[in-house]
């Protein structure tokens, strides 16, 4: 059900550009002043809200919001519920189909990672031609603030550390819910079929990349940059709990086997 059909049809030329939101149940954390204000400032993007099946007031919210900018919201309602990996992958696919877009991502409702950080992801992908995807990275740097609990900065280092040795690649920070990928002929095939995980499907992503370079980890190092954020804010109320950590850590384990184990090629997965 699209709830804004005109503006899912019509995209302006210099708007190539759409973010994906999934919500769930975030009428009451939605910061509409803070969209409001990007909004107003920044002309180049789209904004694609995914309602995933939300049981409170976050359709009545997000239909307040796109009242104010028609022409750069788009929602699609999703019933019922299908959790965020589904959520976003049905908005990269709209978006593909419905904005043509040169580049399309992903942002966490909440904010955690500032709106503006999707113009300086965007200057990454102008500058470095080679790079497909640029990924938020949330490192405590001096000069940046990063505001993560103790408890999920360092279960986020363990689970790093085991995806970076199960891939073979040296990623810091697989699940922060800000990333942009430049729309090419992989996109599509990435983003079509189901995934396997709906708590890292972040991680599936990668795999689902990396297979299609050949298993080989440096091919595709050459596309990824993560970006250190200059902001990252902990926000209260995130549906993660701590034990969904352990959770993920079978489900990457299984996102190796299924993509990677054998090694698979693109050309072999196809046969």
């Amino acid at each position: 059900m699209i709830e804004n059909p005109s503006a899912s049809s019509i995209i302006s030329p210099e708007r190539r550009v759409c973010v994906i939101i999934p919500c769930y149940n975030e009428g009451s954390r939605l910061d509409v002043e803070q969209f409001s204000t990007w909004i107003s400032c920044s002309r180049d993007t789209h904004l694609l809200f995914i309602d995933d099946g939300s049981t409170d007031n976050t359709l009545l919210v997000l239909k307040e919001l796109r009242a104010r900018y028609r022409d750069r919201i788009t929602i699609l309602s999703c019933r019922p519920n299908r959790g965020k990996a589904e959520a976003v992958r049905a908005g990269v696919l709209h978006a593909i189909d419905d904005f043509k877009p040169a580049v399309v991502g992903y942002w966490d409702a909440d904010l955690a990672t500032p709106l503006d950080s999707i113009d300086r992801f965007l200057e990454v992908l102008a500058a470095r031609f080679e790079t497909e995807m640029v990924f938020g990275s949330r490192i405590k740097l001096l000069g940046r603030y990063v505001e993560r609990r103790p408890i999920r900065h360092y279960l986020g280092r363990v689970f790093a550390t085991v995806v970076s040795t199960l891939l073979h690649l040296a990623i810091y920070d697989t699940q922060c819910g800000a990333k942009l990928f430049r729309v090419n002929r992989y996109t599509r095939e990435v983003f079509g079929e189901p995934f396997l995980s709906k708590w890292v499907f972040d991680v599936e992503i990668i795999a689902r990349y990396l297979n299609i370079y050949g298993g080989d980890p440096q091919r595709l190092e050459e596309k990824i940059y993560e970006y250190p954020l200059e902001t990252w804010v902990d926000i209260a109320g995130s549906k993660v709990r701590p034990t969904d950590f352990f959770l993920a850590f079978w489900d990457v384990v299984r996102i190796r086997q299924h993509y990677l184990s054998p090694m698979k090629t693109r050309a072999q997965t196809r046969q």
